[in-house]
């Protein structure tokens, strides 16, 4: 059973405690990771880009001369692709980048990040955080006590308006909760830290 390091508002180590097995100390999958990592920012794309055909582009609606005689090419259009201000041939249209997984691989997935985490000694249990009101300075404080300079990556158990706004001007810190985690940002920082509710919620849900 992993055990991580609990701390207080100044990085120092007060407890231990104990983590479940089958959340985070199983065999990271990475292939499961590289697959929620790919599906997460597929997905962000919006695939909105857009170019007119010939048939979108406004005029061209005569045949600019005629066939033969002229001693010119052929053209059937003034807007025809080779043509200024002329459609666009094979250019990209609306459409979705969006990749989906089945449960099984979420959950694989969340489960190895998290015990990679672990494993690399970038989990850390806070006991609090110590404020009571919105302050940027003193929560940038306490992320630097922890986190010794890393990017961070905070996990609530639920929505906290005092944390959220004291944290989100501070470079590299991105907070969450635990119904918003996702494989993409706990791979991507160099520090997780979680309340001890956090941990009791996340062991609920993939235990």
């Amino acid at each position: 059973m992993p055990k991580v390091k609990v701390v207080d508002t100044n990085g120092k180590r007060v407890s231990e405690i104990k983590l479940a097995d089958e959340v985070f100390g199983i065999e990271p999958n990475k292939s499961a990771m590289h697959l929620a990592v790919v599906s997460y920012l597929a997905n962000q794309r919006q695939g909105t880009q857009s170019t007119r055909t010939r048939s979108e582009v406004k005029g061209g609606g005569r045949k600019p001369w005629r066939q033969k005689g002229t001693g010119r090419a052929r053209q059937g259009s003034i807007r025809a692709p080779q043509w200024t201000h002329g459609g666009i041939a094979l250019g990209p249209k609306p459409r979705k980048y969006g990749i989906s997984l089945n449960k099984k691989v979420k959950r694989l997935a969340m489960k190895s990040a998290l015990s990679t985490k672990v494993l690399d000694s970038e989990l850390v249990v806070a006991k609090e955080f110590g404020l009571s009101e919105i302050s940027t300075a003193a929560m940038a404080k306490v992320v630097s006590a922890i986190s010794k300079g890393k990017k961070t990556l905070i996990v609530l158990p639920e929505n906290n308006e005092v944390i959220y706004k004291s944290a989100r001007n501070i470079a590299g810190v991105k907070v969450v909760t635990v119904n918003t985690l996702c494989v993409y940002d706990i791979l991507n920082c160099g520090c997780m830290i979680a309340l001890k509710e956090s941990v009791k919620k996340i062991e609920e849900v993939y235990a």
